[in-house]
């Protein structure tokens, strides 16, 4: 049955190893290219799905949103379990809510959460999801010292992936804190929004102080001078999962 035009939300998670990100390419396997098959193939039409945001190849996420239009009635318990039951496991749809028409997947989220997992020990069901460092331990206390001087509303050019074209690199990060794990370190960041591949510089040129190679001033001039060569290696994108998001009006599970 066909009624105007409605607004939805689809909250989903997935093991970004088989992908090369969220967005649609070309010549390469998406998460939002699998999602709208499916879709498409359950409404007999084309459905198109706009995200919270990209993320890197490789990358995972625990709770994505998108949001897509369509007049066509949905009962949207049945419609997760049609698309669960296509969808290989690598991708999960959790729920689908109704929205105001206006309420916009990317532009209307309210903060961002990722977290980065570092492993020390070689536990082979965790390594798909973590960075394995032996040796050598960072200092979490440390790190967590020069995580400080990211609070705050600034230019984040420093940790921003060269030849991006946002309109500003300014970010507001609210939270920056890592954590001991049984078997390794966690790393929590929360933000207004995020540059492409910007919490990957942040662990790996944290990750750098914690090893003692670069110092908390070296860090506080890397934010200062704002040059993405200054700053440490990208984390590898298998430890790094966007974990959390809000929304007006939209309730959250945690």
């Amino acid at each position: 049955m066909k009624t105007k035009l409605k607004r939805w939300f689809i909250e989903l998670s997935y093991n970004g190893a088989a992908f090369s990100g969220w967005q649609r390419q070309i010549n390469a396997p998406s998460v939002q290219q699998t999602i709208e098959e499916a879709m498409s193939l359950v409404f007999q039409n084309r459905i198109e799905l706009l995200g919270c945001g990209r993320t890197d190849t490789g990358v995972h996420a625990k709770s994505y949103f998108a949001h897509f239009d369509t007049e066509d009635s949905i009962e949207p318990n049945a419609l997760v379990f049609k698309l669960n039951s296509i969808l290989k496991n690598d991708i999960g749809i959790s729920r689908i809510c109704p929205v105001s028409d206006t309420l916009h997947a990317r532009f209307d989220a309210n903060s961002r959460t990722y977290k980065y997992f570092v492993l020390f020990d070689k536990n082979p069901f965790e390594l798909q999801y973590s960075h394995y460092i032996y040796g050598a331990k960072p200092d979490v206390e440390l790190m967590n010292q020069a995580a400080e001087f990211l609070l705050g509303e600034r230019d984040f050019s420093c940790f921003e992936k060269i030849g991006s074209d946002n309109s500003t690199s300014i970010c507001n990060i609210t939270h920056a804190k890592w954590e001991k794990t049984e078997s390794g370190i966690v790393f929590e960041i929360s933000a207004n929004r995020f540059l492409r591949n910007m919490v990957r510089a942040i662990v790996g040129t944290l990750l750098d102080v914690g090893l003692k190679s670069t110092t908390i001033e070296d860090f506080k001039n890397i934010l200062k001078n704002k040059d993405r060569s200054q700053a440490g290696a990208s984390a590898p994108a298998k430890g790094l999962f966007l974990w959390h998001i809000t929304y007006p009006n939209i309730k959250s599970y945690e």
